[in-house]
Order: C-alpha cells, then structure tokens, then sequence
C-alpha cells in the first residue's frame, strides 16, 4: 500500500487490511455553490455564529437533530422534506410526539416541499423551492442540507483490489466483513446499512476476531437507533412498519408516558414505549421509545431482543419506581392485560 504524507511516500506490506475510511456528507451538485452559507451537518457543528434565520433541507435524523439545536439556540428554523412525513423508517407514532414538538419549535415544517434551486444573493441565500406545488422564493442568512450520506471509496485505489462495491458506491463484505478480497477487510459506513458509530464499533471486532481465525460475524446483530431530537426517538429490532411491509404477524403493546409517575414528575408525559411481540411464542421482535432520554432506554430492548426474551420475561423481571425504565416492564404487562398504571385489555 503506498501513503502519501506531508513528509513523501511510504509504502506498506500487510497481509490483511481493514478500510474504515467512512462517510461524508452528501451535497447535490444543485446545491453546491462553494458557498460557506450552504452547510453540510460538518460545517453547522464548526459555526461560530447562530443565523438568525435557517432552512434546512432534509426531515431525516441529521435535519431534525441540528434542526432542534438551531431552534434552542434562537435561529427561525424552517424544514422542508420532500416526503409526506418526516424521520423516514420510524413508525408513526413515535414520530407523533417529535413533530409537535417541531411545530412549536420551528417557524415552520414543511412536508411534500422541494427546493429546486439556490444562488447567492448578496450576504444571504436566495431559495427557490416548490411546496404542495406552489413556487416560492425565499431568502436564508444559511442553509443547512442533509439529504443522506454518501461513502469515502475515491481515490483508494480499490481499483487495484478485487473489493467491489453496490450499486450506491458502498464497499460489498460479507458476515465477517471480508471484501471479495481476502485479505480486505471493511466496517462502517463504507459498508452502508445503518451509518452509526456503535454499529462501526461492532463490525471492527467483528473483523479483527475474524482475522484472528475465530468464527465471528456480523449475523443476527440488533443495532439500536436514536434521534437525538426532543423527544428522543429509538427504536430495534423489528418495527411495527417493517411487520406490515414483509406480512409478519405481530401484536403490539404500547405503554403511553401519561400513565409513568416518573414522566409526570419530569413534566415529560409526551412519551411512548412499545413492543413488537410474535403472539405465537410471545418472543420480543423489537422496541420502540419515543421520549425524554430514550437513547438511554433502548439497550434493555437491545438486550430482550437479542437474547430471544418473552414479554413474560420482560413482565416479570421487577423494575424500579418510579423511574422511566419502568414503561418497558408496563409495556409487556399491558400485553398480557394487567398493567398496574394504564388501563389494558386481559390476554385470552
């Protein structure tokens, strides 16, 4: 492998290599003004100053997230999306309570909205974007765009290798991240699936164990997801949408935040925890939390799922009171009908 530094080249023998070179943020060449005003989620984490007015294109985690950053720190924060909803992949009602939030928070959320065009206008961008339809022309001291990720595979030399990659430029691997080239190894986003950093973390052991001849791979690992929004949403396993989507038969249990002492006491009562059960061996297929710290939450579901747990597990393993972690044991218990705090239908 030849590297190019300041000091020259080096050249390195190995006998396997692992590629984790990531991603980076993707910039439609529509939008790319060489503006610094137009921002990637890189250059809106190095800003030194809050626009007083911001529109970010793009209702996925990126947008929401920095979206709400924005928003706390007094920016008039305007979302377009290009779809009907908002968080794509994330069941409906977890989004619920995250877009009312939003609404509060944002001048403006805008669904079915597109942005065709942006040019420079003086200290400002001027946008012009279509919504249900209708052109408009708006002017923005910044914009912000995170419309996805794209992978860091130019100018590797991959070519030189027998590493292919799919049809969106990410590096191919298989359970145990070997590349078509056996001694080629690669994790994280270069590899696509869920671009987030502990699911990077998992495949790097994953092939380090592999290289050192153990059996590991990367099969049957739940990979927990968080929006860092307010509420926080997170989610594992199977989802509800998911089920529908593939015809898998499921039950669900939802635990409605109202009915935990602890939400209340947080002045947090806009919550959700759910369960995505098989009503034939009452197994946990996947979890599903919207609300205040559902990031820290979500590792129990991690856990029921992974470890093939039932519901009666999850019922019956004593939760503290009061404390939000308590919503995952109530949840369970409304499935089978006798939840303490929330009203639930017996089980036949």
């Amino acid at each position: 492998m030849r590297v190019e530094t300041k000091e020259g080249q080096r050249f390195i023998s190995y006998e396997k290599a692992i590629i984790a070179v990531g991603s980076r943020p993707a910039m439609p060449p529509a939008f790319d003004l060489g503006n610094p005003r137009v921002m990637t989620s890189t250059e809106a984490l190095e800003i030194e100053e809050i626009p007083k007015n911001l529109l970010v294109v793009g209702g996925g985690y990126i947008g929401m997230e920095l979206g709400t950053v924005y928003a706390a720190l007094g920016s008039e924060v305007v979302l377009t999306e290009a779809l009907s909803s908002i968080l794509l992949g994330v069941d409906s009602d977890l989004i619920r309570p995250v877009m009312r939030f939003a609404e509060k928070a944002f001048k403006e959320v805008r669904l079915n909205a597109k942005v065709v065009k942006m040019a420079t206008s003086g200290k400002q961008i001027k946008v012009i974007l279509t919504v249900n339809g209708e052109q408009r022309e708006e002017i923005y001291d910044r914009v912000l765009v995170s419309v996805g990720r794209a992978p860091n595979c130019k100018d590797l030399g991959l070519e030189n290798t027998k590493v292919t990659l799919d049809e969106r430029g990410f590096i191919q691997v298989n359970g145990q991240r070997r590349t078509s080239d056996p001694a080629v190894y690669a994790i994280g986003d270069i590899v696509g699936g869920a671009l987030l950093a502990h699911k990077a973390s998992k495949e790097a052991r994953i092939a380090v164990e592999a290289i050192s001849g153990e059996s590991s791979s990367f099969e049957d690992v739940i990979i927990p997801a968080v929006v860092f929004t307010d509420p926080e949403v997170a989610w594992c396993g199977l989802t509800e949408a998911e089920a529908k989507e593939k015809g898998i038969s499921v039950q669900v249990a939802r635990f409605p935040w109202a009915a935990s002492g602890r939400a209340m006491t947080l002045d947090r009562p806009d919550g959700l925890t759910k369960l995505i059960i098989d009503p034939q061996t009452e197994r946990i297929l996947g979890v599903g939390i919207v609300g205040a710290g559902a990031g820290e939450l979500i590792s129990e579901g991690v856990l029921a799922v992974q470890m093939g747990a039932t519901a009666k597990d999850v019922a019956d393993s004593v939760h503290p009171h009061p404390t939000l972690s308590e919503t995952l044991m109530e949840c369970a218990e409304v499935f089978y009908g006798y939840s303490t705090h929330t009203l639930a239908r017996k089980k036949g």
